[in-house]
């Protein structure tokens, strides 16, 4: 694994920790389907099925990690959202949400996590 996904698959780690800590199940996690690409982390909050998208930055960056998600990466993964619930059954009672997390880790002390709910 290059640095690059090194850095992703923490970020991914620390996203699901905080997730669960706000009471959330993570279900899954580097969900393919097939050529479409994959959904970062899959998880319930309570009824309700939540595809979560996570973009991990070092501080020196020049963009926020949130400010990754384009028009196109959200148009995206609203068709991965459905690529699951095709197989896995459809939509829970609770429906689905998209959500993002940014990791944001500066250069001294611990990785600053940012949670938004209902992105897409």
């Amino acid at each position: 694994m290059n640095a690059t996904g090194a850095l992703g698959h923490y970020g991914e780690r620390l996203a699901a920790r905080r997730l669960s800590q706000a009471g959330m199940t993570v279900i899954a996690t580097n969900w393919r389907c097939g050529r479409r690409g994959e959904i970062d982390i899959v998880a319930h909050d309570g009824d309700a099925l939540v595809v979560c998208e996570v973009k991990t930055r070092r501080a020196e960056s020049f963009q926020h990690p949130l400010a990754g998600i384009t028009p196109a990466k959200a148009h995206r993964l609203k068709a991965l959202a459905a690529c699951w619930l095709d197989h896995h059954g459809g939509a829970p009672p609770g429906g689905l949400r998209i959500d993002l997390v940014g990791v944001l880790l500066p250069r001294r002390g611990g990785p600053l996590v940012e949670h938004v709910r209902g992105v897409a």
